[in-house]
């Protein structure tokens, strides 16, 4: 067997990088049904507008859309469901009293497959105000002017 880790991305959150400043990351597994899997292998992902939340010291993924795969006929699960993420309960609380305290939320950031399991990468995050978004713009745009002016000196 081969000890490398192979890992595909398969979605990124683009808009959670656009409105959140991210302060911690986790790794977790979801809870899929057959269809579903098939369906992310497809890349027929949308982690757009959505959060996790905890119910019952459980956490559960709101909001993704995962599409219904083609020839799943009858086995397809409604695509708006709550999946569940697979964390520790240490993490899960944590996370929990952070998102209460602080006023952060909980965003997916990006889903992709690890040695053969779907794994969702999740952000305790702050919401940006609206100074913040064009303060980062205007570093970017710096960032790509000075990397022009160096492009066409050399």
């Amino acid at each position: 067997m081969n000890n490398k880790e192979t890992e595909q991305v398969i979605a990124r959150n683009k808009k959670a990088y656009h409105d959140y400043f991210v302060l911690e990351t986790y790794e977790a597994g979801i809870a899929l049904f057959g269809t579903e899997i098939k369906s992310i292998r497809n890349g027929r992902v949308n982690l757009k507008d959505s959060f996790c939340s905890v119910d019952n010291g459980e956490m559960f993924a709101i909001g993704m859309h995962i599409s219904p795969y083609e020839q799943g006929n009858i086995f397809n699960r409604d695509p708006m469901r709550k999946k569940k993420l697979l964390l520790h309960k240490k993490e899960i609380m944590k996370l929990f009293g952070q998102s209460q305290q602080q006023g952060l939320s909980i965003v997916p950031l990006q889903l992709y497959i690890k040695n053969g399991r779907a794994k969702l990468e999740i952000g305790l995050c702050k919401g940006k105000k609206l100074h913040d978004k064009r303060e980062v713009a205007a570093k970017r745009d710096a960032e790509r002017t000075i990397d022009r002016a160096l492009k066409e000196r050399y």
